[in-house]
């Protein structure tokens, strides 16, 4: 199975290294130095992992034979696909991969379902499931523990338990209350601070 692991960004440097927007949990195994990865468009490849370092947040990679800014900016957009034993599992039970959890069934749990996971976006924070509805819109859905309570791989969904307004917008709750007119209990403790500082 081939998945796509990154794309490569904008050149660093003058030395053939590229900035590159990681799309697997497991950067060190599919992007460490000795990978050999085909890429999209098909002509640029395959392209063999030399050096790897983070710089500022930012994964950098040096391929072999890439060795100027010019040839490194020519490779901007390219993605790099890595092949993946469809059956190997990460070794911590409580991780998935990418390819795992897309077109699981999204369900409350009560079992209303919300819709199906189209993709994976993976963010410096957390990762979140894109997932796509009946009607066709999309939501976005934190893939935090408090959100998304159990994967099953083999009933083929995601049970999550949505904050009020994550799915449907009618249930948000207003987290500011700027400009409401405050009620007597506040307007009481407005006066003992005032008060206690005079």
């Amino acid at each position: 199975m081939q998945l796509v692991v990154a794309r490569i960004g904008r050149a660093h440097g003058i030395k053939g290294e590229v900035t590159v927007e990681v799309r697997t949990d497991e950067p060190e195994l599919r992007l460490g130095p000795g990978a050999v990865l085909t890429t999209d468009p098909a002509g640029v490849g395959p392209l063999t992992v030399e050096t790897g370092r983070v710089h500022s947040g930012r994964l950098l990679l040096r391929f072999e034979g890439v060795k100027d800014r010019t040839a490194a900016e020519a490779l901007r957009n390219t993605l790099l696909i890595s092949d993946v034993d469809p059956e190997e599992r990460p070794e911590d039970p409580e991780e998935f991969y990418d390819h795992q959890l897309i077109d699981l069934d999204v369900v409350l749990a009560d079992g209303t379902e919300i819709g199906r996971i189209t993709e994976i976006t993976h963010l410096p924070s957390q990762d979140l499931f894109i997932v796509e509805r009946e009607d066709g819109s999309e939501v976005m859905i934190p893939f935090v523990e408090e959100i998304v309570t159990s994967i099953d791989l083999e009933e083929q969904r995601a049970v999550i338990d949505p904050p009020p307004g994550l799915i449907d917008d009618s249930e948000a709750v207003v987290a500011s209350t700027r400009g409401a007119e405050p009620d007597a209990e506040e307007d009481a403790a407005a006066e003992d601070a005032g008060k206690d500082a005079n």
